[in-house]
């Protein structure tokens, strides 16, 4: 099972018996086939404990399971979306980024201080994401909704990377990732861009951003 871009805004998936995957509910556009689709409490293969900590802080964002044999099309908002294909290692995600994603990923939370402490806590509040964020991990196919397209940058240890928080999308591999000032001198006379913050990423993966600094 895989998903393939229709088109920017747009992904067809082929569902197969035995097999399943999960998506926002009110993404699906239309389908072909025996399909049926379920609300889910739990998501992937993390099970219902993995979405606890984002029940508690009222930032999970309603899946719908979906089975059976055929094609279903996904979109969500008019947004453009992006599929990311992972190989064993883990994706650091927005749950309302999620517009769908394979049933062999294991969906988890993380809370934000534990990448970079305290200033993970500021950086939740600064781009809006709150106190959690959501980790898929295994072998399998996501895909993310974005404004404006996504690009992918390669993050390398001798090249890391500067985010504006707003533009960030998501990240995966041995990646660490804090909150850093931009704050110089235009911004103290008032002639900055308003960008006092930045994220930056460093390591070995890949960080996604869209074309945007809006929210969904």
């Amino acid at each position: 099972m895989s998903f393939r871009e229709i088109n920017s805004k747009m992904v067809e998936a082929t569902v197969l018996p035995g097999q399943r995957l999960f998506s926002q509910r009110g993404a699906m556009l239309a389908y072909n086939g025996d399909v049926s689709f379920t609300p889910s409490l739990q998501g992937g293969q993390g099970g219902l404990m993995s979405m606890l900590g984002r029940r508690v802080a009222g930032e999970a964002t309603p899946l719908m399971t979906v089975e059976g044999s055929g094609t279903v099309f996904f979109g969500h908002g008019g947004h453009h979306v992006h599929v990311i294909h992972l190989s064993g290692d883990t994706l650091y995600v927005e749950a309302d980024r999620l517009l769908a994603f394979e049933g062999t990923l294991r969906q988890g939370t993380m809370f934000m201080g534990s990448q970079g402490g305290v200033m993970g806590l500021v950086r939740g509040q600064v781009t809006g994401q709150g106190l959690f964020t959501t980790t898929l991990q295994g072998q399998g196919a996501v895909a993310v909704m974005a404004h404006g397209g996504v690009f992918e940058i390669p993050i390398t240890p001798q090249r890391p990377v500067h985010v504006d928080p707003q533009a960030y999308v998501a990240h995966h591999g041995e990646v660490r990732n804090k909150l850093s000032s931009a704050l110089g001198w235009r911004d103290m006379v008032g002639r900055g861009s308003g960008e006092a913050f930045q994220l930056e990423l460093s390591g070995s993966g890949t960080v996604y951003v869209q074309a945007s600094e809006e929210k969904l």
